[in-house]
């Protein structure tokens, strides 16, 4: 659980809904489905600063992008090798 004041889409307040919803909907569908325990998670974390939320993860959104000449297998192991870099768990 984090330590930050969080807010669900439900509850929030327009400025953060509307980043929310911008950032995802530049993700693939496959991560409309939270996976996981609950609401907790590393977006929900930045709901105190909205648009810094939308930046910060629609950039990632703009990076997996269908479009783009990678295939999202080379999406999805540049990011697993990235989160490993970093020691990420998710």
């Amino acid at each position: 659980m984090t330590w930050i004041r969080t807010t669900a889409l439900p509850g929030a307040e327009e400025a953060l809904r509307l980043a929310l919803e911008g950032q995802r909907a530049l993700y693939p569908k496959e991560y409309a489905t939270p996976v996981g325990a609950g609401g907790d998670s590393i977006v929900s974390a930045h709901a105190l600063m909205p648009q810094a939320l939308f930046h910060m993860f629609a950039g990632f959104g703009a990076m997996m992008a269908p479009d783009l000449p990678l295939s999202r297998a080379q999406h999805e192991m540049i990011a697993t090798v990235v989160s490993v870099t970093n020691r990420c768990f998710y």
